[in-house]
């Protein structure tokens, strides 16, 4: 008896050990955020400054996907779209290079204010654990499971949360809480579109005449690599197609700060065969074949897809966005094969004309970016997995804007655009198909309702990232200032949740959307002040003005040849809050032929007048800075055409106030 009471004891006791151990691998908070991309570094910052506890998981060991992993030229459309604490992270990027906002940018610094906004939160970061399941009840998630991604046998570690936000790039969170989702490409005819489903066009296209096969004019010998069986549907029939991935890379063409393109483990050169084919009927010119970003400091530049095959694995993502961690895991380094060894292939191999090797050669790895690894990107560019079924669901229409939403707490300005998702026969000759690129319209609202569940499937879940929308739309609204802004509107939407103890779906979306206009920066700071020619109860003009559009901020500009030298354009902002400000004007983007080579703006302020010479073209397409004044009341910027010689044109202006600057 003894002796079994020993062993009851022992095990109660043990039983006690393992339970204090699991206890210790609970963790509790207001909001959790899953996903350490750039939108989820915001919406832990955010979540933080609106006075709540909070945890960001990141998966791996990275922060800032594609914006810290290689995404250097910012996609944007028009920066009138980018807003808050997604703008906050471009000017604090510009602090490196004494502008007002930088655009472009190398990882290693992007890293460094990605870092700025977890130290300045004091954001708590899990590492290295990603999600194996969610326990709910009802439509609430009332905890989520995770393993370690080192090591699975680990023991598993419990977030118990009120709020949660999916920032991920591939939604796990939320097909873990049984969310509805979307995968692939719609077809048109689901939501009356036109440019969704399959779509054969001539961008990043093979010229004519290239063979399939890998014996040229022998089927029986097959297929090259990397063309799919697959026959051609009609246009626009949907499919679960995903749009290619690749890794967007961070090269210099610095030979003192170069790393030559290395023969990889696994190369095989005859990934590559369709490429030695298309250069046979193509120039010899590298940038048909990669795609060099060269607005870039530094000397670095990203680059990215071009061409007929080029950087993007097309076809060989369709199981990523539902397949297992190590399944993914294996895509991931089959990208990372393909890439390297495309890369020694166009500098090495004989197929390649000399010409353009020579080009190639002159190019390498940035030595001091990634030098944890390998001086190769940390992030996969995954442009598209899963989508939710929300609430709400964005379409070609909301981009375009026959259809507009009232609830807005973001808005995306990039066009429709999604890269090739299968290579196929057609006619004979191997086709892309898939790339389509949209342009050419205005700035539209994001839906709220967009970012939320379905109320009858999950009610304290928000999903800035893998958001409710179309295939094609998507490919608009997919961009990192965009996710940075639905992220912050996101974590704000969740405190509100938790404050008003509400459904996300309940949210006041008024009282959200006022916290962004009138605290930015959700730092209480003054906000600042934007005129812009659209804004026709705040400008005055003499003389003749004609509304024109390209390269402008926000929807057009205003331009006129000034030709009696007598135009003029006043801006009027109405200062609510006396003090001192910033002022900038914003340079339209256009051709140098159409630009002065001075033009001249008097600023009316407290102080008196003062006249500002601005030179339109080295400061073409972003922001000059016209000195810092005190203003109270009304202020008058105006562009003076009886001081410029040549045209003049009017776009915007923008007042910070100096405690921001």
């Amino acid at each position: 008896m003894k002796h079994i009471i020993k062993i009851i004891v022992c095990f109660l006791f043990m039983a006690s050990c393992q339970k204090s151990k699991e206890e210790r691998n609970v963790k509790e908070v207001d909001i959790c955020v899953y996903g350490g991309t750039a939108s989820g570094v915001i919406a832990a910052y955010s979540a933080k400054k609106m006075g709540k506890s909070v945890l960001l998981i990141e998966p791996g060991k990275y922060l800032g996907g594609m914006t810290t992993g290689g995404l250097g030229y910012t996609d944007i459309g028009n920066k009138f779209a980018v807003t808050g604490l997604s703008r906050l992270f471009y000017r604090r990027i510009g602090e490196h290079y004494n502008k007002l906002e930088q655009w472009s940018f190398p990882p290693s610094v992007a890293t460094k204010e990605i870092n700025r906004f977890i130290n300045d939160g004091d954001v708590d970061v899990l590492y290295n654990h990603r999600i194996t399941g969610a326990d709910k009840s009802g439509t609430r998630i009332i905890s989520i499971v995770l393993e370690n991604s080192g090591n699975p046998q680990a023991l598993p570690v419990i977030i118990r949360a009120k709020q949660f936000i999916d920032c991920s790039y591939e939604g796990d969170l939320m097909a873990r809480s049984n969310v509805s989702y979307f995968t692939g490409r719609e077809d048109n005819a689901r939501f009356d579109e036109t440019l969704n489903g399959v779509q054969l066009l001539d961008q990043h296209q093979f010229p004519d005449g290239i063979d399939p096969y890998i014996i040229e004019g022998v089927p029986e010998s097959g297929l090259c690599w990397g063309i799919s069986e697959d026959t051609l549907l009609p246009d626009g029939t949907g499919d679960k197609s995903i749009q290619a991935y690749n890794f967007r890379l961070c090269l210099t063409n610095n030979p003192d700060n170069l790393c030559p393109f290395e023969k990889p483990v696994r190369y095989d050169p005859a990934k590559y065969e369709l490429l030695a084919r298309a250069v046979k009927k193509m120039p010899l010119d590298i940038h048909q074949y990669l795609l060099i970003n060269r607005n870039m400091p530094d000397a670095k530049h990203d680059v990215n897809n071009c061409g007929p095959l080029s950087t993007d694995m097309i076809g060989m993502n369709f199981h990523y966005p539902e397949a297992d961690y190590a399944t993914r895991e294996k895509i991931w380094q089959e990208h990372v094969d393909y890439t390297k060894g495309l890369l020694y292939f166009m500098a090495n191999d004989e197929k390649i004309p000399e010409t353009l090797r020579n080009q190639v050669r002159q190019w390498g790895w940035a030595k001091d970016e990634f030098t944890g690894n390998d001086n190769f990107p940390t992030q996969l560019y995954v442009r598209e997995a899963r989508r939710l079924h929300g609430e709400y669901i964005m379409t070609q229409h909301n981009c375009q804007g026959h259809e507009t939403v009232g609830d807005g707490v973001g808005m995306a300005a990039y066009g429709m655009d999604s890269h090739n998702c299968r290579r196929i026969v057609v006619n004979g000759m191997v086709k892309n198909e898939g790339d389509v690129q949209y342009h050419g319209f205005a700035p539209y609202p994001v839906s709220y309702r967009s970012l939320t569940p379905r109320r009858e499937e999950c009610t304290n879940l928000l999903v800035p990232v893998c958001m409710s929308a179309t295939h094609i739309a998507y490919g608009s609204i997919r961009m990192e200032p965009v996710f940075m802004v639905l992220g912050q509107s996101a974590a704000i939407a969740a405190s509100l949740a938790i404050d008003q103890n509400s459904t996300v779906q309940e949210v006041d979306v008024t009282a959200l959307r006022k916290i962004l206009k009138n605290n930015p920066y959700l730092d209480g700071t003054v906000p600042e002040i934007l005129v812009d020619d659209t804004d026709i109860d705040k400008v005055k003009r003499s003389g003749d003005w004609k509304k024109s559009f390209g390269g402008h901020y926000k929807t057009s500009f205003v331009y006129s040849p000034n030709q009696a030298n007598n135009n003029k354009y006043s801006f009027h902002p109405h200062i609510k809050e006396p003090g001192k400000y910033t002022v900038y004007f914003y340079c339209t983007g256009l051709a140098e032929k159409e630009l002065p080579d001075v033009l001249y703006l008097d600023i009316h302020h407290a102080g008196g007048s003062d006249t500002v010479a601005v030179n339109p073209k080295k400061d073409k397409g972003g922001w000059a800075q016209l000195g810092s004044y005190n203003f109270s009341g009304e202020a008058v910027i105006t562009v003076n055409g009886e001081k410029t010689k040549g045209p003049v044109y009017a776009d915007a202006i923008l007042l910070i106030p100096f405690a921001v600057n």
